[in-house]
């Protein structure tokens, strides 16, 4: 019985050995870099939903909210679709103090792998962008929102709220 009990284990250990060894080049693809990210967010309180774009390195603002774009990669198109952006997302609270929210890698393909964790606000990934083309197949899907609520963050009010980063502010949690 024991030895049987040795074989099961033996041929477990092989099967989960073979079928990680199989699975290896899917998880490390390679991925291009592109330069805009396609974000969407979500107040869950009015259920204010907005679509937009935002270029590597840039901040834009939803809210209290700050989303800083440092990357954006994709599966090249004969790989498994997949689009993941690295972001880092601040609130500003009433007292002009950051706090973390997020930052991380979020996936367009599994949202809640990596999710933001925050009562209010929701914002996720939906695909990175290169090209104009792309972008303006995209627009006519999706018209934007005319509210004028979040976007790009202009230059003299991003570099204030830059300096209001978490890891700028004495004291804020990380």
């Amino acid at each position: 019985m024991r030895k049987n009990l040795n074989n099961l284990i033996t041929v477990l250990i092989f099967s989960v050995i073979f079928l990680l060894a199989g699975a290896a080049p899917a998880l490390a693809g390679v991925t291009d870099d592109y330069p805009i990210v396609k974000l969407r967010s979500l107040d869950k309180i009015t259920a204010h939903n907005e679509t937009f774009e935002a270029k590597v390195g840039s901040t834009v603002k939803f809210g209290p909210l700050f989303i800083k774009v440092q990357a954006c990669r994709k599966s090249p198109p004969i790989e498994l679709p997949e689009a993941a952006a690295f972001l880092q997302i601040w609130e500003v609270g009433a007292q002009e103090k950051a706090s973390w929210v997020f930052s991380g890698w979020m996936f367009a393909s599994t949202p809640g792998l990596s999710s933001m964790d925050h009562p209010i606000y929701d914002v996720w990934v939906l695909d990175c962008l290169g090209d104009k083309i792309e972008r303006e197949e995209d627009a006519t899907e999706n018209p934007e929102d005319e509210t004028g609520e979040g976007g790009a963050v202009d230059t003299e009010d991003e570099i204030i709220r830059e300096n209001l980063s978490p890891e700028n502010t004495d004291g804020a949690a990380q």
